[in-house]
């Protein structure tokens, strides 16, 4: 161990460490807005999962204290009681919100360019590294008969 590692150990017992490894992240996701039924419940945590927050735009609706994440949390569970399926959920909630609400959007329309931008520059980036690459290989001038004589002799001194 190293010195930080002893001393930290050493001033904490080691019931504080355990306890620390049982902390567990703490869910939004509160025990009123949850539905009786499990199989409706793990559709509505499946959906929640890949629906971003309005507000902190990194994180879930799931994983939000965000009071619009509550009313979408309700939102999505009010439809899927009502017997909407689980895309007509996310179509209602898209026809609110836009697609910006969607962690991973359709790649189609708008959002293809989106899709498409990151392996192009990635393309055009390693063509303009192997261009360059030729350029300064083509650009090396190579030398005459009388400077090979004159490295050679240097390198046999």
């Amino acid at each position: 161990m190293t010195g930080f590692l002893k001393r930290w150990w050493a001033a904490c017992p080691p019931y504080a460490f355990a306890l620390l490894l049982l902390v567990s992240p703490a869910w939004a996701v509160q025990p009123d807005e949850m539905l009786d039924d499990p199989v409706l419940e793990a559709r509505a945590r499946e959906i929640s999962r890949d629906i971003r927050c309005p507000v902190c735009q990194g994180e879930t609706i799931d994983d939000s204290n965000a009071p619009i994440s509550r009313d979408l949390r309700l939102i999505i569970r009010e439809r899927l009681v009502a017997g909407d399926t689980d895309a007509e959920v996310v179509d209602f909630i898209v026809a609110r919100f836009g697609e910006g609400v969607l962690f991973n959007p359709p790649a189609e329309g708008a959002n293809l360019v989106l899709w498409l931008a990151g392996p192009a520059l990635l393309l055009a980036g390693i063509g303009v590294a192997v261009a360059a690459g030729r350029r300064r290989a083509s650009a090396e001038p190579s030398l005459t008969p009388e400077e090979e004589a004159l490295v050679r002799e240097i390198l046999n001194k």
